[in-house]
């Protein structure tokens, strides 16, 4: 067919159609009579030989009339021939998309805060706290929801009036909620409804007494007068990535990577994690290897102190050890290294943050074939610390690339 295909529009016809009368055929071909095939056959081999000899125009518009009229005579035509074609498109896209997310990058969302600052979940603000924070307009919304996965909920009173229900979350569809309130005024209640994602409109287990908005500072009976802010945070999206499940077909994890594994597996459940979830991590230990958090917030594996010269700790060790860790990471302190229960205990921490390592003497031994992961925010993490090991067979892959919102963290130069 040669340059003539670029050129020629209908030589890219009779392509296509040579290909789609070829598909028809061999589908057909066992309930065809010999005759059929054969007509059907000619008709194809001649108009593939004008496309090979670069014919003119009109010789390929005849052979392409010659080849529709041999295929209306002898195919038998399929009903709803246009659903059936749609119908096959989509089934191929979704086994491409299903193979792709099975075998090569599955998209995962980070659960928790475990990870920050490395990667962030789901974080929230009240800005009844932060008066000279506003919610910009509706434009300015919906560039803040797509752009940098930040949403926004707030109401003001209507009259002076008081709260008198806080309702529990609604699901609408699987990823979204609707949480409602009911304000009691003197013209007659009046009920608002908030939407939101499940991370959301999460219960309050029960520390409250309410469940929903546990973001919002609000309390049944609460009053407000006219123009007050009933309702006013917003919510940031916990980081959006892909997992690469390639890599560790051909090797192992190396220390410090960033996986993610589950909590399920066929005799290699991890202890006292809920079934069924996903969890990401750093490794920091393999099999066969002796693990130590020392009081200066460093592991020791094997007898030896990791530091900042260790590959992909770089940040996780960059700490000031003058600043004390919290449970929330701040700009000031960033990072807090590794602690230990004993390190805990001192800044008022969690008392069973890592109760595996309750000082600096205490070690723990991987088993063979076993990995022990820990948060980057150890002040807040739940991780080996508290349940050891598990099994290799549970990890599904490493963090490869940060594909929403569009944040420092975007892309794929994590450490």
């Amino acid at each position: 067919m040669g340059l003539n295909w670029f050129a020629s529009k209908n030589s890219r016809l009779a392509a296509d159609m040579c290909k789609h009368v070829r598909k028809i055929l061999n589908a057909q071909r066992d309930i065809l009579s010999p005759q059929a095939i054969k007509a059907v056959e000619a008709a194809l081999s001649e108009t593939k030989t004008a496309l090979a000899e670069n014919a003119n125009d009109e010789l390929i518009q005849k052979q392409i009339n010659k080849l529709e009229t041999a295929a209306n005579a002898w195919l038998k035509p399929y009903p709803n021939s246009g659903i059936r074609e749609n119908v096959e498109v989509v089934l191929v896209a979704l086994a491409v998309a299903m193979g792709i997310r099975t075998f090569f990058f599955q998209p995962f969302k980070i659960p928790t805060g475990s990870m920050q600052p490395t990667l962030f979940g789901a974080t929230w603000v009240n800005l009844k706290e932060k008066p000279g924070e506003k919610p910009p307009g509706i434009i300015g919304r919906i560039y803040e929801g797509c752009a940098h996965g930040t949403f926004y909920h707030y109401q003001k009173a209507e009259e002076d009036g008081r709260l008198v229900a806080i309702g529990p979350p609604e699901h609408f569809l699987k990823f979204i909620n609707t949480v409602s309130i009911v304000m009691q005024y003197p013209s007659g209640k009046k009920k608002y409804t908030f939407w939101m994602t499940p991370e959301d409109s999460l219960p309050s287990n029960g520390l409250t007494g309410r469940s929903g908005l546990n973001y919002a500072a609000i309390e049944n009976g609460q009053t407000f007068h006219k123009g007050d802010d009933i309702v006013n945070f917003k919510d940031v999206v916990g980081d959006h990535l892909f997992v690469d499940r390639i890599s560790f077909n051909f090797r192992r994890p190396q220390r410090g990577e960033i996986i993610v594994f589950e909590t399920r597996g066929v005799g290699n459940a991890i202890y006292s994690l809920p079934p069924d979830q996903f969890y990401i991590k750093r490794m920091v230990a393999m099999g066969n290897e002796k693990v130590q958090i020392g009081n200066d917030r460093h592991l020791i594996i094997d007898g030896k102190r990791l530091d900042q010269s260790t590959p992909h700790f770089e940040n996780v060790y960059s700490f000031d050890p003058k600043v004390a860790p919290a449970e929330n990471t701040t700009p000031e302190s960033p990072w807090c290294g590794h602690l230990n229960q004993a390190v805990a205990d001192k800044f008022g921490l969690y008392p069973s943050l890592a109760p595996l390592f309750p000082d600096a003497e205490a070690s723990q031994v991987v088993r063979p074939d076993y990995y022990m992961v820990m948060g980057d925010n150890t002040a807040n993490s739940l991780d080996s610390r508290k349940w050891g090991d598990f099994s290799r067979t549970n990890v599904i892959g490493k963090y490869f690339f940060v594909y929403w919102p569009f944040t420092p963290r975007f892309g794929c130069s994590l450490r």
